[in-house]
């Protein structure tokens, strides 16, 4: 099991599910992509909040503007208009050198394809947002992150050495180590076989349940999506219905409907 928040926990951290905090909110945001009429709107007038310390999934058909609401609320983009808040900071008031140490210090990233550096170590991707940042590697805390994620005796291993499901689980332990505000995984199970799916599925509820983060991931698949606390669903670029303790069924039922419509 992932151990629990260590009392020097940066203060403003998110402990558990509160409605009453926002980890991130978007008001009124629009994304367009080019000008005139060949213009693609990938975010239409979207308002929303997720919940600090909780499990969030946004989904939509293809083109519904999934990748786009991860990228804005995550400081990767900036929208057109409107404006994007993680915890009390509004991101547009950073410019790109602030936007920089924000992501590197108080987000964690899981992408679909790992995103690890082939010429480093487990341990030196891992610790390798810390370095960026300038700040040291406590070894007690990369040791802990490590073996509840399922890396321990790999630490020396290049991700050439290691299957698909162990480098997606250095990811995750990459994500942890700075204990950001919030984690965003895009499809983080989308080159995986399913029991490897489920597993790191469960990897990214144990580290909302037992270390209280808040984790936002865009995901194309309802089973994915039932491991959540709450579907956000996205079409042409709107947000057009919400739901909570999800179940696959449900999320598949809906997911049908809107590419039907939409």
């Amino acid at each position: 099991m992932l151990g629990a928040r260590s009392r020097t926990t940066p203060p403003g951290a998110p402990i558990g599910i509160d409605p009453t905090r926002t980890a991130v909110r978007l008001t009124r945001v629009t994304k367009r992509y080019g000008r005139g009429p060949d213009a693609v709107v990938a975010l239409d007038d979207v308002s929303t909040g997720i919940a600090a310390g909780g499990f969030t999934a946004v989904m939509g058909p293809s083109g519904s503007g999934k990748s786009t609401f991860l990228h804005c609320a995550a400081g990767l983009d900036r929208p057109t208009s409107g404006t994007v808040h993680l915890g009390g900071q509004d991101l547009g008031e950073l410019d790109e050198k602030q936007l920089t140490r924000l992501r590197r210090t108080r987000v964690g990233f899981v992408f679909q394809a790992f995103n690890l550096l082939p010429s480093l170590t487990v341990e030196q991707n891992v610790t390798l947002p810390l370095r960026l940042a300038g700040a040291a590697a406590d070894q007690d805390a990369v040791h802990g992150v490590t073996a509840a994620v399922g890396l321990t005796g790999l630490l020396g291993r290049r991700p050439a050495e290691l299957s698909g499901g162990q480098q997606q689980r250095v990811a995750i332990a990459r994500a942890l180590i700075t204990r950001p505000e919030v984690i965003f995984a895009d499809e983080p199970t989308g080159a995986l076989d399913p029991d490897t799916a489920e597993e790191i599925l469960a990897l990214l509820r144990q580290a909302v349940t037992d270390l209280h983060q808040t984790v936002v991931m865009v995901t194309h698949d309802p089973v994915a999506a039932q491991h959540t606390d709450e579907v956000l669903f996205l079409a042409g670029g709107c947000l057009v219905r919400r739901m909570e303790a999800p179940s696959a069924a449900e999320v598949k039922s809906v997911m049908s409907e809107l590419r039907r419509t939409h």
